[in-house]
This record gives structure tokens, C-alpha cells and sequence, in this order.
């Protein structure tokens, strides 16, 4: 199983117990979907490796309680902390039209309300305190906020996203300085 065919469920944070629980911090709104797994892939030195899951419950809201089967020591354990949990793609839940997961929109095509085809969505960057389009146009990188106020309608039978942002946030980057 390769990264790009999968996402990120969360990461192990601590341990919980001396018979190798442990407890997962999960990247979703919704943990509750992810209570009942009978496997995830632990990104284990960039390899992802399968590990089975014995048992598991929520604990404090988004943290995961688990057990997998044959870690069974404090040792065993230590190896997997800090290591990121991933799932297939398949594994996601089904979205409103309106509504994406970020790697769903790579390769979509921007359109501006005034200032028409902006250009095509290479990346999110989601490291900043808002998630951003990152857009190539001919070369030239424009990054526009992902913001519900600015995003008017997704196309995804069209791969189109169709924007409303305001004057002179593309001109930013494409005006000569």
C-alpha cells in the first residue's frame, strides 16, 4: 500500500497501559467512525506496515484507545510512538456535492466571479491558520484562502471550483512588482 492511495487517520501519541495500548490522536471531526477498525497501516520508517486491531474505544473525544494484536510489552509499545496511521482512500466517508476532501480537488480548475480562470489547484496548504488553494497559473503560484464566504460552488463532474474572492487578492501575484 502506497501514501498516495491512502489518508491520514491521525497518530500515536502515548501509551496508555504496560500491555502495549496505546492512545491515537485522530486528524477527523468525526471519531466515532473510526471506533470499530479491524486494521490500519502504521507508517513505520515510510513503509506502511498493516497492524491488526485486537480492540479499541474513544477516549476523551478524539483520542483512539487501542490495541493491537502482538504489541503486547511497554517495548513494543515505544517503537510505534509517534508514528502516523493511515487508511485506503475507500475507507472515507462519502461527501455533499459541495463538500471535498482536500486530495479529492488536486487538478481542479479555479474560477474567479470577476476575474475569471485563475488556473489549476496543485496543493492545500493546510500548515497556516487557514487552509489555502495553492493555484498554478502558467508558473506563477496565487494562493487563495479556503474560505466558505469566497467559495461559491464545487463542480466536481467538472473538476471546477468557482470563487468569489475579493479585488486584488489574484492581482497580488500576477501584477508586475
Amino acid at each position: 500500500m502506497n501514501k498516495k492511495d491512502c489518508f491520514f487517520l491521525g497518530k500515536i501519541v502515548k501509551k496508555y497501559s504496560f500491555k502495549g495500548e496505546l492512545m491515537i490522536k485522530l486528524d477527523t471531526d468525526e471519531p466515532e467512525l473510526y471506533e470499530d477498525l479491524d486494521s490500519v497501516f502504521v507508517d513505520l520508517r515510510n513503509n506502511l506496515v498493516p497492524f491488526f486491531i485486537a480492540s479499541s474505544q474513544l477516549h476523551k473525544s478524539e483520542l483512539l484507545r487501542v490495541k493491537f494484536e502482538d504489541v503486547d510489552t511497554e517495548a513494543d509499545a515505544d517503537s510505534l510512538l509517534k508514528c502516523g496511521l493511515y487508511l485506503p482512500l475507500e475507507f472515507l466517508p462519502k461527501l455533499d456535492d459541495d463538500k471535498f476532501y482536500f486530495h479529492e480537488i488536486i487538478g481542479f480548475t479555479v474560477e474567479d466571479k470577476h476575474f475569471g480562470t485563475v488556473g489549476i489547484i496543485t496543493a492545500v496548504n493546510d500548515s497556516t491558520a487557514q487552509s489555502l488553494f495553492e493555484i498554478d497559473r502558467d508558473g506563477t503560484e496565487i494562493l487563495i484562502p479556503m474560505n466558505d464566504a469566497f467559495i461559491e460552488k464545487v463542480d466536481k463532474k467538472n473538476k471546477t471550483i468557482f470563487v468569489d474572492t475579493p479585488e486584488g487578492l489574484i492581482d497580488l501575484y500576477i501584477s508586475p512588482s
